[in-house]
């Protein structure tokens, strides 16, 4: 079972909100976050699409409209960019594969580094899910 961070944890945290980001990293970390977001979006709009030419009854329509609002919240809890969170953000994009660590490339060290890491914990929490659905 996952535990609450311990001190080490919070203050390894408050360093990464803290973090400086060079004019040239805020661009390159624009141009990652607008990538992703775009695909997101990309992705949406063919699924939608592909529902709405399917459509035949009213079920159907609102099957649609659930479909967009979902995805739009989910947009919205995942597409944050205030730089205080932007490590986490990337980290989860990493992640579930919807960024490489190659289109960060030219970020300092001690972001990639808060990435990988949050990738990391968030592997090992997915690892801990399905470990405890398996035992149930």
């Amino acid at each position: 079972m996952a535990s609450l961070p311990g001190p080490e944890s919070r203050d390894v945290q408050e360093m990464i909100r803290h973090l400086k980001w060079s004019h040239a990293e805020k661009q390159i970390a624009r141009k990652a976050f607008e990538l992703a977001l775009d695909r997101e979006f990309r992705s949406v709009i063919r699924r939608a699409k592909d529902m709405a030419g399917q459509i035949e009854q009213p079920t159907d329509l609102w099957d649609l409209e659930h479909y967009l609002t979902e995805s739009r919240k989910r947009i919205d809890r995942t597409y944050d960019y205030r730089y205080s969170v932007l490590t986490d953000v990337f980290g989860r994009l990493v992640r579930e594969g919807r960024l490489s660590e190659d289109e960060l490339q030219g970020l300092g060290e001690d972001k990639l580094q808060s990435i990988r890491s949050y990738a990391r914990l968030l592997a090992k929490l997915d690892e801990e899910a399905r470990n405890l659905e398996a035992h149930e």
